[in-house]
């Protein structure tokens, strides 16, 4: 069975719906709250829904927010490679507002120190995948450590990157590296116009986000209009999938569904063409649609769900698309 590793470090959510954010200085009456396992969490239960096994190689802590994490990933059948690290987990702050939209301050904790011998218990094979955040490239313990490890992979092995919002905090000679090794490239407007220096949109920020990572699968992320994406297996052909009319409660996590789902479509369907991709496309843009109906962050839904909501997804792809 293909396995997707993530080392996309695993923290605990603390979410508040908030009815707009405060002014600096100032104030605001919070409407709801809720603790919960993020982060990398978000994507490893993505995949795990969609019956693709998932194994998280980060660490995490030994402390209350570890112990959050652990509880969650065994209720999603995760498996864990490194033991509880003295100290704990970090957490998040995110705010949310009535859209749905959310913004994040992040406290990191042991997640954020990735050592070679986390590494050394994994052996991806050609056929797995390994899923990396842009935090964990930031992050002065682990990203000179994964940088090596991710550009030394055989061969086979698909690398993804979600560079996430501090994409521009990345140093850049670790940045460059990796993206040279890159499979995939999957990342937002805003993190695609912060890396490109337009203020484009579809398909003319995709192509000046393309150059960035020539040899891989490109996807801009465009909420609720959808994706648009090219490279990889799509060469130059440039496929724009658009996402169904939903109202939004909650987006956090929208972009983990859509990465997880991506993922776990791609190490399924060996062999992979170009056709394939775009239902996988599809079935990502429409598994982000559900979640974003969710309050909470890990909210893909299984893909009985994804079937049941949208069991005409792939019409215009062909039969054999699905």
């Amino acid at each position: 069975m293909p396995t997707v590793y993530s080392l996309e470090s695993i923290l605990v959510d603390v979410a508040i719906d908030v009815p707009q954010l405060p002014s600096r200085g100032g104030d605001v009456l919070a409407t709801g709250s809720r603790t919960n396992a993020g982060g990398g969490f978000n994507i490893a239960a993505a995949i795990a829904r969609q019956g693709v096994r998932c194994v998280y190689a980060a660490p995490h802590g030994a402390g209350r927010y570890g112990e959050v994490i652990r509880e969650a990933l065994t209720a999603e059948g995760v498996q864990w490679t490194a033991a509880p690290r003295p100290g704990d987990s970090g957490f998040c702050v995110a705010l949310v507002e009535p859209d749905g939209e959310r913004t994040f301050v992040t406290n990191a904790g042991v997640e954020a120190a990735v050592t070679p011998d986390d590494l050394a218990a994994i052996a991806p094979a050609p056929g797995d995948a390994v899923v990396v955040s842009g935090y964990d490239l930031l992050y002065p313990g682990s990203g000179p450590v994964l940088v090596s490890w991710l550009v030394g992979l055989p061969a086979g092995v698909l690398v993804a990157l979600d560079p996430g919002p501090l994409v521009l905090e990345i140093p850049s000679d670790r940045l460059s590296r990796v993206l040279t090794r890159l499979d995939v490239l999957t990342l937002n407007q805003r993190e695609a116009r912060l890396l490109s220096g337009t203020e484009a949109s579809g398909a003319d920020l995709l192509a000046a986000v393309r150059p960035i990572a020539p040899a891989a699968l490109v996807i801009v992320r465009e909420g609720a209009r959808g994706c648009v994406a090219s490279g990889g297996l799509l060469g130059d052909r440039v496929v724009a999938v658009p996402a169904p009319a939903v109202s939004a409660v909650d987006t956090t996590g929208a972009g983990d569904t859509h990465t997880g789902v991506l993922l776990a479509g791609l190490v399924s369907r060996i062999p992979v063409d170009d056709v394939l991709v775009d239902a996988v496309l599809v079935d990502a843009v429409h598994a982000a649609a559900l979640s974003v109906r969710r309050v909470g962050s890990a909210t893909c839904p299984t893909r009985a769900e994804l079937d049941a909501a949208y069991p005409d997804r792939h019409r215009s792809l062909g039969a054999g698309a699905a």
